[in-house]
């Protein structure tokens, strides 16, 4: 033990170096040891849906999933095979995955997909903006929008899962409870924006678009990786050696806010008698027709001119509220007149919450709105993360138009918060 103790003291340097290694690879080994518990724990749970008995008549529900295995730097596929795709294979789905293997194929592969009873889209926003944007070009959308939709957050930026699943620093814990949700059945509508071109089909979004300096400088910074945590400050801070201030000028016209109508019953009414039903067509038949003037009443469109530093306009799925009574877009103006400090300041917090509208920005609630932009104006859009080149575009509120599955509790907070 004496001859242990002096080689220590004499080898020390070596003898902290080992003492750290191995208390990493301790760690390390208890991490994998307690992500494997809770796959089995969540693997458990879905043989329970597995095991539940269907009449013979019934057809097991089809499942397609859309996977982008080139997903948080090409971690994807793996995170999917092992964390996602054991619970659904045991639930008792009958399964389809597909893979996407450049960008831009999700939206075409939906438009020659069969009907499925579920549409699971693993991956991050890029992938969720591709999938309902080919949904909802479809010529059928009226009946394939119905179809409810799970997430699986597997990408880099997964801005769907505040809303849908808790919050929790265990990616494993994350995507397990992503998946279980979806076999829970729990669902919530979500509001949609269609941004349409002069010439382009329309691009549909489930958080916003965004147009100015905080959108362009936050692109850049991966370009600062070897800075480490200060990568995001300095991508900041070497935007504004630009011409100061950046103004973004515009025009915008929208409209106010709808009411929101009633929700459909989700249960049909059974079908009447057959007399009832031959009554009511030949009594259409004989009555003659009235014809009353319909006056249509215009709309009230709202102009505004502006210069700005950012231009965001977003959904109010973040903000998630079943009960309210008009549908509704946020439209954010920030003032153009931010010192460099500030906007330094600001950058690192859009950084985590993009749609965030500081102190002393002009905020409109809208419905549909136009975005007039100067000729020869340069620089890009960030539609849900994705990058789309400028333009002049129109944006419309789909209120309530998908519903996705989202985890139990966070429905049952969001009623909570609505009752209170």
């Amino acid at each position: 033990m004496a001859k242990v103790l002096a080689a220590l003291r004499n080898h020390w340097k070596k003898s902290t170096f080992g003492a750290c290694l191995l208390g990493w690879g301790g760690h390390w080994l208890y991490g994998k040891h307690c992500d494997n518990l809770l796959r089995r724990a969540a693997c458990q749970e879905a043989q329970a849906f597995g095991n539940q008995l269907i009449p013979a008549t019934v057809p097991l529900k089809k499942a397609t999933v859309f996977l982008n295995p080139a997903a948080c730097k090409g971690k994807a596929g793996n995170l999917f095979e092992k964390n996602a795709a054991p619970i659904l294979h045991l639930s008792g789905l009958d399964v389809t995955v597909v893979k996407t293997d450049y960008e831009g194929q999700a939206k075409k592969l939906l438009e020659l997909m069969e009907n499925t009873d579920l549409i699971i889209i693993a991956g991050g926003d890029g992938t969720v903006q591709e999938v309902i944007t080919g949904l909802l070009r479809r010529a059928d959308e009226a009946a394939f929008s119905k179809i409810p939709i799970g997430f699986i957050p597997l990408g880099k930026t997964c801005t769907l899962s505040h809303t849908l699943y808790p919050e929790s620093t265990n990616q494993v814990q994350h995507i397990t409870n992503a998946t279980l949700a979806i076999l829970k059945g729990e669902t919530v509508p979500l509001d949609v924006l269609q941004i349409k071109g002069e010439k382009e089909q329309p691009v549909f979004a489930v958080s916003g678009l965004r147009w100015g300096s905080y959108r362009d400088a936050g692109v850049k910074v991966s370009k600062y990786w070897y800075l480490g945590p200060l990568k995001t400050k300095a991508a900041h801070f070497f935007s504004t050696f630009k011409e100061w201030p950046q103004k973004h000028q515009a025009a915008l016209m929208y409209l106010g806010p709808t009411e929101r109508p009633p929700e459909e019953p989700e249960e049909k009414p059974s079908r009447p008698p057959l007399y009832v039903r031959l009554y009511r067509r030949l009594r259409s038949y004989w009555s003659s027709p009235k014809e009353f003037p319909q006056e249509v009443a215009p709309e009230d469109w709202e102009e505004l001119k502006l210069s700005t530093i950012e231009l965001s306009i977003a959904t109010r799925n973040r903000q998630l509220d079943l009960t309210r009574t008009e549908d509704f877009m946020d439209i954010c103006i920030e003032a153009e007149s931010v010192s460099k400090g500030e906007f330094v300041h600001r950058g690192s917090q859009k950084m985590r919450d993009p749609h965030t509208c500081p102190e002393g920005s002009q905020c409109i609630q809208a419905s549909r709105c136009i975005l007039q932009l100067p000729e020869g104006t340069e620089g890009s859009f960030g539609i849900d993360n994705e990058e789309y080149e400028a333009m002049p575009v129109e944006v419309k509120l789909l209120p309530r138009k998908l519903r996705f599955f989202c985890d139990p509790r966070m429905r049952e907070q969001v009623l909570q918060a609505a009752v209170q």
